[in-house]
C-alpha cells in the first residue's frame, strides 16, 4: 500500500490496530509516534515518544509516503475544553508542518462525527457541520487545517475519516463500559430505547480507510460508521441474541437514571463508567450515515453480529 508510513498516535486504541495491520501489509520503514508508551511493542516497528503538540525536532530517516493522523485528546467527558483544542488544533497544524519539510504528499486524517453534533436528523458527509462540544469543534477545525494543507500543492492527497463510535478489542469506551453493565445481568434504558447510536468496528474502519487510500482522488471525506442507523435497544439485543444471553433490561424515566449517576458520579474512578454526561450521550441520537461507503458499494448491511463475535473472540470473551 504505501512505501513507507508514519503513524501519529500510536499508542491509541485505533493506532495499535492500524499499526499491526500495516505490519502485516508489509509496510516498510513503519514508525508510530506517541507521548505514551506503546501498548504493545511490534517487532520491525520504530517507536518514538513525542508531544504532537511540537514536532519542530522530529527526525525520521528512510522514504515515508504516508502520514496516518490519529493524535488526539478525544475522551468526553474527561479534559478540560481547552486540552481539545490545544492538542487537536496543534498537533494537527504540527503534522502538517512535518509533512511539508519531509515532502511527504498523502495524509490520512482521522476526525469525528462529534463535527455534526448529536441529534435526530439523519446526517451525511454533505450535512453542514454543527458542533456543540470543545472536541468536535477542535476535530472540524482541525480538517481545515489538514485541507489546507492538501491545497498548497496539486500533488497532495488527503483522507479524512469522521469514525462514529468504534469498538473491539483495546476500546475501554462506550461499548465496553456497556458489555461491562450486560456482564452484570442487567441493563438501564435511561427514559428511551430508540436512541440511534452510529458505530463501527475498529477492523471495519480500517478496511474503510484502507480502501479509501488505495483509490485515486486526490480529496476523500467519508463517514466511518454501518449503514443500519442501529438504535441502542438493537445493539442491546443484538448482544443479548450473543454473548450476554439472559440479560434482563428495564426502562426507567431519565431523570432518575441521571439522579443516579450524579450521586454516583464520585464513584466512577472505581471503573463504573456512571456520568451524568454519559446518561445524556444515550438519550441524544448520533443518526449518521455513510453516504460514500455506501455510494462507493462498501457498506453492506447487517454487520453489527458479526462485530460483536469478532470481538468477543479477539478478547476472549473479556470485551475489554
Amino acid at each position: 500500500m504505501t512505501t513507507g508510513a508514519i503513524v501519529f498516535g500510536s499508542s491509541g486504541f485505533i493506532g495499535s490496530h492500524l499499526l499491526r495491520r500495516l505490519k502485516a501489509d508489509g509496510v516498510t520503514p513503519l514508525v508510530g509516534v506517541d507521548r505514551r508508551p506503546p501498548r504493545q511493542r511490534l517487532d520491525g516497528v520504530t517507536y518514538i515518544q513525542a508531544d504532537v503538540r511540537d514536532l519542530s525536532g522530529l527526525e525520521i530517516d528512510g522514504e515515508i509516503d504516508t502520514i496516518f493522523n490519529l493524535a488526539a485528546v478525544h475522551v468526553t467527558p474527561g479534559h478540560p475544553d481547552p486540552e481539545y483544542y490545544d492538542t487537536n488544533i496543534a498537533g494537527a497544524t504540527q503534522v502538517t508542518a512535518f509533512a511539508r519539510r519531509r515532502g511527504i504528499e498523502t495524509i490520512v486524517f482521522t476526525s469525528s462525527i462529534s463535527v455534526y453534533g448529536p441529534g435526530e436528523e439523519t446526517k451525511s458527509e454533505t450535512s453542514p457541520p454543527a458542533p456543540e462540544s470543545a472536541y468536535g469543534w477542535s476535530k472540524w477545525l482541525a480538517e481545515g487545517i489538514h485541507r489546507a494543507w492538501m491545497q498548497e500543492d496539486a500533488g497532495r492527497r488527503l483522507v479524512i475519516a469522521r469514525p462514529a463510535v468504534i469498538f473491539g478489542p483495546g476500546e475501554g469506551g462506550n461499548f465496553t463500559r456497556l458489555a461491562k453493565l450486560m456482564k452484570k445481568g442487567f441493563f438501564i434504558y435511561p427514559g428511551r430505547k430508540d436512541t440511534i447510536k452510529a458505530c463501527f468496528y475498529v477492523d471495519d474502519l480500517l478496511e474503510a480507510i484502507f480502501y479509501a487510500r488505495s483509490l485515486d482522488e486526490r480529496s476523500i471525506l467519508f463517514n466511518g460508521c454501518y449503514p443500519d442507523r442501529y438504535t441502542l435497544e438493537q445493539i442491546v439485543e443484538t448482544m443479548k441474541a450473543g454473548p450476554f444471553a439472559g440479560v434482563k433490561t428495564f426502562l426507567l424515566p431519565r431523570f432518575v437514571v441521571t439522579a443516579a449517576a450524579t450521586l454516583l458520579r464520585p464513584f466512577s474512578v472505581l471503573g463504573l463508567g456512571i456520568h451524568p454526561d454519559r446518561v445524556m450521550k444515550l438519550v441524544r441520537s448520533t443518526d449518521i450515515v455513510p453516504d460514500w461507503l455506501q455510494q462507493h458499494d462498501f457498506a453492506p448491511t447487517g454487520r453489527l453480529p458479526a462485530a460483536f463475535d469478532r470481538w468477543q473472540k479477539a478478547s476472549e470473551g473479556r470485551f475489554d
